[in-house]
């Protein structure tokens, strides 16, 4: 006997008793994004890796390492996209949508190969949000309580906004000399990852999870005290909007991104319910991507959240949406019956919008057919047999009660909906 094939490690199936909290949370996400005037894209899940290269950085962990990568039958090298952002401009920019403002939404797996554990996985999916052509911090801050209405609308308490601000590129650079010079001094407190940043990516350094880093990254500079006066203007205002529509916020200093073309507002919402993977949702402006993807140069801000993490979140903290309970189970007993019953499941259906039915197909006995009924969780089961054929009527038991009525057909969408 053959073996049987198995999904890809850290590839998850996601089965039919889970998917409908998958769908009820996406349906809140996207009832929240349209409230907002956020409208869907679609973009290709393989993308040219020349995009991800100059977007994301050749010299980074996901390029080097995680990326899934694979040359086509043309030669041309492609991607399984690692996240949507890059995806998201190339395809603004490509259809001429950058001559205007445009707030947009996106939804759908991304792919990493690095090791998987809870919450991080090789295909994990992302609602990821973009807003282009804003300078001001309004829209900055329109994103932040965008995701704090997301939280409300999920039922979802104990998740913590932290902000940070990373100034111009100039301010950015100045301050990397600073940092260079103050880790360099304590070069022999760094760890091995931390050694190999110092002269490629020193702000990462201050995002280290290494507890024996702390005190070092702690006692470092902070980014915030080398803004640029416009940075600082933008971070202040910002912080008035949140503090007047009564948002909650940690200025985290050593809150960074590691990529030149990020500045300005960064943030994240955390949690301490998941463990490691602490971080729900990061977003941040980087307006310096569209230039580095040889478009006219356009601000942009965005942000993304983990679908998996945010499944996880609910369930840790018992805020899982209700599932969606059947409406009715219809048992058709005899070749009469079993003739009958699509008829009449799809009179109910007409009759009664948004009726969920089964329709009992497959044959059986009443009490193997009844059995089923009771498993599906429906609200009513409805009996059909010979008897009820020739009288034109179905049997309706209400599954919480007991109770059980004989309903004539013509009367039978009239009662349910009473």
């Amino acid at each position: 006997m053959a073996e049987i094939i198995r999904s890809i490690r850290g590839m998850n199936d996601i089965l039919p008793d889970v998917t409908p909290y998958w769908q009820a949370v996406e349906h809140i996400l996207k009832t929240v994004l349209s409230g907002y005037g956020y409208q869907e894209i679609r973009f290709p899940i393989v993308e040219k890796t020349e995009l991800f290269k100059r977007s994301i950085g050749e010299v980074t962990d996901i390029v080097e390492k995680e990326m899934y990568t694979f040359d086509d039958r043309n030669g041309d090298s492609l991607t399984l996209r690692p996240e949507g952002t890059a995806g998201c401009v190339r395809a603004a920019m490509q259809n001429g949508m950058l001559n205007q403002t445009q707030r947009l939404w996106y939804m759908g797996p991304m792919f990493r190969h690095e090791r998987p554990q809870k919450g991080r996985y090789r295909q994990f999916h992302q609602v990821g949000v973009e807003a282009y052509g804003f300078d001001g911090p309004d829209i900055d801050a329109e994103m932040i309580l965008l995701t704090a209405r997301l939280w409300k609308a999920l039922g979802l308490t104990g998740i913590t906004l932290q902000i940070n601000s990373l100034g111009s590129t100039d301010a950015r650079l100045a301050y990397r000399e600073e940092l260079i010079r103050y880790f360099q001094a304590h070069q022999d407190q760094l760890d091995e990852d931390s050694l190999r940043r110092l002269h490629t990516n020193p702000l990462r350094i201050l995002d280290s999870k290494n507890p024996d880093m702390q005190a070092l990254n702690d006692a470092a500079p902070k980014l915030i005290h080398h803004l640029d006066s416009e940075s600082r203007t933008h971070f202040e205002a910002l912080c008035r909007t949140l503090d007047k529509a009564g948002i909650s916020y940690e200025i985290n200093p050593k809150l960074v991104r590691g990529l030149d073309y990020y500045g300005k507002t960064v943030f994240e919402w955390v949690t301490d319910q998941l463990g490691s993977q602490g971080t729900v949702c990061a977003g941040g402006r980087y307006d310096g991507l569209v230039a580095q993807l040889g478009g006219k140069g356009a601000t942009a801000i965005g942000f993304a959240i983990g679908i998996e993490r945010l499944i996880a979140l609910l369930e840790a903290t018992d805020a899982l949406p209700e599932r969606p309970q059947l409406d009715a189970y219809l048992v058709a007993v005899g070749e009469l019956a079993a003739e009958q019953a699509p008829v009449l499941a799809e009179m109910l259906r007409d009759q009664i919008p948004g009726f969920k039915l089964i329709s009992h197909c497959g044959g059986g006995s009443f009490k193997s057919q009844f059995k089923r009924a009771d498993r599906s969780g429906a609200r009513w089961t409805l009996i059909l047999g010979e008897e009820e054929i020739n009288n034109e009527t179905v049997g309706v038991k209400t599954m919480a009660t007991g109770e059980q009525e004989t309903v004539s057909w013509c009367d039978l969408a009239t009662h349910l909906r009473q």
